[in-house]
């Protein structure tokens, strides 16, 4: 798991950076596509990103609990400029945290739910990971992450608990899926967080 602040906090900007050089490829005509993420479309993903970004930004500036921060926009002209403007943001508000034991407050993790911020950047990163994969299958585009990246959200993406919480309605990663011989980091990731390594968007009916 990682530990050193300056370590996970230049892997989250690349993972982010990527997600952004993916989103990029949509238009307003894409938002409606359907993603891996089952309840969502396109657009409603891309603003769920970006309410993170918003979400943990805050969080690292210490005003974390303000729920107002953590609700997302309707999808529209204006997503894909509010997720590059987020993901910036997000950057640099990680960029001026100072210790890896800062409290961080996430809410959506659960009422009065304070991680360190290490921590707490490595969850983001793991999501952006895996969001920017999202994105990309859903648009048809390619994702090529570094493997170190890979091999850096591998562990991260392993201890997520398996359980009920996961069943929830809205929940972040659905139970794991179970596949018999698998060693590629991306696929072991997406499969534990309960993704199909390859899905792809069900036929359009006109």
């Amino acid at each position: 798991m990682l530990t050193n602040l300056a370590s996970v906090r230049a892997l989250d900007a690349r993972a982010v950076r990527d997600s952004v050089a993916v989103v990029r490829h949509a238009t307003v005509d894409d938002l409606t596509r359907p993603t891996p993420c089952a309840a969502w479309n396109l657009g409603e993903l891309v603003e769920h990103m970006t309410v993170q970004h918003r979400g943990f930004a805050a969080a690292a500036r210490g005003e974390g609990a303000d729920l107002a921060q953590w609700k997302a926009e309707h999808p529209g002209p204006g997503t894909i400029r509010r997720y590059t403007t987020a993901a910036e943001a997000v950057i640099e508000a990680f960029a001026e945290v100072r210790s890896g034991d800062q409290d961080f407050t996430l809410p959506e993790f659960g009422t009065g739910s304070v991680f360190p911020g290490v921590r707490a950047i490595g969850f983001h990163f793991l999501d952006y990971v895996v969001h920017a994969w999202d994105a990309a299958r859903a648009l048809g585009v390619p994702f090529t992450p570094a493997p170190g990246l890979l091999d850096a959200a591998l562990p991260i993406a392993l201890a997520v608990p398996d359980g009920a919480h996961r069943l929830r309605p809205g929940a972040a990663f659905a139970t794991p899926l179970r596949q018999s011989v698998v060693r590629d980091p991306l696929s072991r990731i997406l499969l534990h967080l309960g993704r199909s390594p390859s899905w792809t968007p069900p036929p359009q009916h006109t």
